[in-house]
């Protein structure tokens, strides 16, 4: 068996700043939440940029980042974009384990069967956000995972991320993809949850806050 997968990040983990919270623990600016991190806070082996099918959209109400949040689906509703781009971190499977646990507010600890995902391509783990596993191919001989929510993207009320959020999934592509800001707009404005709710130009003014050039 596998010790090792790539940890598809396709939101706010893009950026390894956000990431870096909950593999070394601590509580990130503008929340009162504060993250374990790893038992094992060793960093990934390697990073990668993964392009996937499927589509990434923004659905429910954060608290912590007051709009709505990133969700994969490998199964677009119709109309919705088939591609989506992620960060690939390449990871111990105890790592993949207390991240899926941080996601839903666990302790680390409770340990993670990855044969099962990869055997079924999509497994939920329990009733929340971010309990559903999938498999998306694998990278090297290496299983490719992330997690989503249960819920089918058609029964789903997609919802306009925030500012402060795209800024930070901004990052994360201007990192782990290399791309300048047309490129990030280009590929945010048709994401559902964005497309319709955010006029291009106030959404390249929120990805150009927190970065000056591109």
């Amino acid at each position: 068996m596998t010790q090792h997968i790539w940890y598809a990040a396709y939101g706010s983990n893009m950026c390894a700043a956000r990431f870096d919270y909950y593999r070394l623990g601590g509580t990130p600016p503008g929340t009162d939440h504060l993250y374990a991190g790893f038992r094992d806070p060793t960093p990934p082996m390697k990073t990668t940029a993964l392009t996937v099918p499927g589509t990434v959209y923004f659905a429910w109400q954060s608290p912590v980042w007051t709009g709505g949040v990133a969700f994969y689906t490998g199964q677009p509703a119709p109309g919705w974009p088939t591609e989506a781009v992620a960060r690939g971190y390449l990871l111990t499977l105890d790592q993949f384990a207390d991240l899926l646990d941080q996601e839903m507010y666990r302790t680390p600890g409770r340990g993670f069967d990855v044969s099962r995902v990869v055997e079924q391509g999509r497994v939920r783990f329990g009733p929340g956000r971010y309990e559903t596993v999938v498999h998306l191919g694998d990278e090297d001989d290496v299983p490719i995972l992330t997690f989503t929510a249960p819920w089918l993207p058609e029964a789903v009320e997609v919802q306009r991320p925030s500012a402060r959020y795209l800024a930070m999934i901004g990052a994360g592509l201007r990192e782990g993809q290399d791309w300048d800001t047309d490129r990030i707009v280009d590929y945010l404005r048709t994401r559902p949850g964005v497309a319709g709710q955010w006029d291009e130009r106030e959404l390249r003014a929120a990805l150009l806050s927190t970065h000056d050039t591109g």
